[in-house]
């Protein structure tokens, strides 16, 4: 099988925001550089912040002019959000591995195999518990995105569309996930 060369700047690609995501999240939790990540102030608090952010309610500004975009989806109970990582600096967009959560007690990895902001092209995805729309604006809990990014697409949520059975993730990622749930570290 023939795999084409892939130039990566031989096209552009130009996103226009549809929107912009509104809510009293500052800073991102983790910070990229040129070491890495690491994580803003202390991992208990920085995890107490993020389960804290989960019933926090975002609101999703869409253009005024694309409001009909919007149409049915207060239908959904939870939407999918694509967003850009605005304040991911230069010096993380050329990062290619590292320790997740800016831990060093997690292995090395590629970038692609973490869920951080720093990548090529900081486009994010976050689900969220649709509260309620009122023209165009969403108003959503749990989203994990900064004040003032950039919304580059929205979809309904729909669990059928993502597999159940046969899912896989490393031990590291399942205690991160557990870590955050309980609020604790190691």
């Amino acid at each position: 099988m023939h795999t084409p060369e892939i130039q990566p700047h031989s096209r552009e690609i130009v996103l226009r925001p549809v929107g912009v995501i509104r809510n009293t999240i500052a800073e991102p939790f983790l910070v990229a550089g040129d070491d890495g990540l690491a994580m803003r102030g202390e991992m208990a608090t920085a995890m107490a912040e993020i389960r804290e952010k989960r019933e926090e309610i975002s609101e999703i500004i869409i253009d005024e002019g694309l409001a009909d975009i919007l149409d049915g989806i207060e239908e959904y109970s939870h939407v999918t959000v694509l967003y850009w990582a605005h304040q991911v600096p230069d010096q993380g967009r050329r990062l290619s591995k590292v320790h997740p959560m800016g831990r060093k007690d997690y292995p090395l990895v590629g970038i692609y195999s973490t869920c951080s902001p720093a990548r090529p092209n900081p486009v994010l995805l976050t689900v969220g518990s649709l509260r309620s729309r009122r023209g165009n604006v969403l108003e959503v809990a749990g989203m994990d995105a900064v004040d003032g990014s950039p919304v580059i697409d929205i979809k309904p949520y729909v669990a059928d569309f993502f597999p159940r059975e046969g899912v896989r993730i490393p031990a590291w990622m399942q205690r991160i996930q557990r870590e955050v749930e309980e609020g604790t570290r190691g």
